[in-house]
């Protein structure tokens, strides 16, 4: 912005003010805001058609384009792994030539129809976009005018006011007189300038609604023949696919059980496909070898999970559903079954054995006295280290308060521990009477 055109601003707001919240006298023409509101109608959905127009374009090449990733990506995935460190076969060369030949073929057919769809895309972008673009120049212009028209009609409400203002005083001093002429001459200009821009538009933007018909017209006869000639063509080549690969006979949900077989069953079968997986005993330690936690191979150390009894394991924490077989050892031979495992926790570990065993946590107060219902608790039938962040440990005997617990003891509880607080799997433990 220019310094004069600040001044003329700077001028203008108040009665740009005045104007906004209806204040004084204001000019209102009814034919031009009719215009108005269909040429601010007008600009707007030329603005969507040239974005949706945009938008269908790139969707097209998208689409196409994607197909020809989609297909390099399968083929990537049916090609062998022979070799790799992660492969438990690395000697075995076990691939899948023909899924790898069927992406290769399909994705020559996508990249032939991208080069015969290339024509009728530019004339989307020739006779679509750009038409709608051109138009959309036009509008800018008329803006441009139509703003030029809205400060003449400030100058002209703010030139009427003042002389309005000096015409209401009953003695005039030659300065009013002056001042007067001075408006008169103000006024008679603003209205000369305001008048010729407002009947221009009154007058023009009508012309410009018809034409915006005839605009229309052809430009959405193209689009549609153009849109047919995308899909017929998308159509065809479609239907003339023929890739020994894929079984076009049978339905579609037929073919894709067909293709999938017992896959699906075989990769849920995989202890790592469910979230929950058990808490057994891992081989080897839980630490590297150059970690300093990590257990000495010479070392005659019992591990964490170990017990006197090696028949007597604990029941695996995750399992969906109790499991006679390994179950854990009933209530009535606790005592003489299991053992109490030692833990791996070094030095602090020997220094807790050292002390015997823990006394007895005190008597909980009566209801009476403490106002609230005694905490329940369990007793832990064999130890339990942390497997994940939020996890519970503990040793066989802790006594642990119970904070939330489900029916289900194949479930996760959530307890304490002294001041640790997390879950533990309630088939670990036992309740408290």
């Amino acid at each position: 912005m220019s310094w004069k055109g600040f001044q003329k601003g700077v001028t203008r707001a108040p009665q740009q003010f005045r104007q906004k919240f209806n204040l004084g006298e204001n000019t209102k023409d009814a034919v031009y805001v009719d215009s108005e509101r269909r040429f601010q109608e007008l600009e707007k959905e030329t603005k969507k058609l040239h974005d949706e127009s945009k938008k269908y374009f790139d969707a097209i090449n998208g689409m196409l384009t994607h197909q020809i990733e989609f297909s390099k990506a399968v083929a990537e995935i049916y090609k062998p792994i022979s070799g790799r460190m992660s492969d438990p076969d690395s000697y075995v060369v076990d691939g899948n030539p023909e899924g790898i030949k069927a992406c290769e073929e399909y994705e020559d057919i996508v990249k032939e129809l991208q080069t015969t769809l290339q024509p009728e895309l530019e004339m989307i972008e020739t006779r679509v976009i750009r038409p709608a673009d051109e138009l959309l120049e036009i509008i800018k212009v008329i803006q441009k005018t139509a703003t030029k028209r809205d400060h003449k009609q400030l100058d002209f409400d703010r030139h009427n006011a003042s002389l309005k203002k000096i015409q209401d005083k009953k003695e005039k001093t030659l300065k009013d007189e002056k001042a007067l002429y001075k408006a008169e001459n103000d006024v008679e200009q603003s209205t000369q300038e305001f008048d010729y821009y407002n009947n221009l538009l009154k007058d023009e933007l009508p012309k410009l609604f018809r034409l915006e018909r005839e605009f229309i017209g052809p430009l959405f006869q193209s689009f549609y023949y153009m849109q047919l000639n995308v899909f017929y063509t998308l159509h065809e080549k479609m239907q003339s696919i023929d890739i020994g690969y894929f079984d076009l006979q049978s339905e579609v949900e037929a073919a894709f059980e067909k293709k999938r077989g017992d896959a699906q069953e075989q990769v849920e079968a995989l202890a790592i496909t469910r979230y929950k997986t058990t808490g057994g005993k891992k081989p080897g330690s839980r630490f590297g070898a150059g970690s300093k936690l990590s257990l000495d191979s010479k070392s005659n150390t019992p591990t964490r999970r170990s017990t006197l009894d090696s028949e007597n394991n604990p029941p695996p924490p995750y399992s969906a559903t109790p499991n006679l077989e390994t179950s854990g050892p009933s209530l009535d031979g606790l005592g003489a079954g299991v053992g109490r495992a030692n833990s791996t926790g070094g030095a602090w570990g020997q220094a807790a054995k050292l002390k015997g065993a823990a006394p007895p946590p005190p008597k909980p107060k009566p209801s009476r006295l403490s106002g609230a219902p005694a905490a329940e608790t369990v007793t832990a039938l064999y130890d339990y280290e942390a497997q994940a962040e939020g996890d519970l440990s503990f040793t066989a005997g802790d006594t642990i308060e119970i904070i939330e617990r489900s029916d289900n003891d194949n479930e996760w509880w959530t307890g304490r521990v002294g001041l640790k607080r997390g879950q533990f799997p309630g088939n670990y433990v036992k309740l408290n009477q």
